[in-house]
């Protein structure tokens, strides 16, 4: 039996989780969920834990909208073609157990520019902000990790009102979670 651990950027994303599951909020940002989510799984029995990673996404193509179990994801700000002429490997790509075909490019840009979102759009279906280092970190310290997604915007400049989108999205990933966590 899985035990389940909610990740999530902010309190707003995950305002509708049911309230008998543990909750971190990692706060905006690469940076900031790698470490929130290092931190919280150091201090924890991780036997049988699947970490959810909860939170919007920007759609990159105009046929995507609703919820998505991205397969793959990419870390996109990162100089990783230069890394690897320079004889490294930043594994800037991560395949993803139990996920859909949708590729997730994570990075520390909020997308709000159609020339970014559609440079993106040839790699990923979608964009956000944290999936790509909550599941760098889980599977540095072998976790499963299921990264759940919701469309709240087109990653144009109506992204800006994320604030009065979020809760929608918010409901929709509570029930799933929900469902998900009621399943034997």
């Amino acid at each position: 039996m899985s035990r389940y651990l909610v990740v999530s950027a902010t309190r707003a994303e995950a305002a509708h989780i049911p309230p008998a599951l543990p909750v971190i909020i990692t706060g905006i940002g690469k940076t900031t969920a790698a470490t929130a989510v290092t931190k919280a799984l150091m201090e924890t029995d991780r036997t049988g834990l699947v970490v959810l990673n909860i939170g919007t996404a920007g759609a990159l193509r105009p046929d995507r909208e609703g919820l998505f179990l991205p397969g793959r994801v990419i870390n996109h700000d990162i100089s990783a073609e230069s890394l690897r002429a320079l004889g490294y490997d930043p594994r800037d790509e991560l395949a993803l157990e139990g996920g859909d075909d949708t590729v997730l490019a994570s990075g520390d840009t909020f997308v709000t520019d159609p020339v970014v979102r559609d440079q993106l759009a040839a790699r990923a279906d979608l964009v956000d902000m944290e999936g790509y280092a909550v599941a760098f970190a889980c599977d540095a310290l072998g976790v499963p990790v299921r990264l759940i997604k919701h469309v709240s915007d087109s990653a144009d400049a109506g992204a800006m009102a994320w604030p009065d989108l979020v809760d929608a999205s918010a409901q929709v990933l509570g029930a799933f979670v929900a469902d998900l966590v009621a399943q034997p």
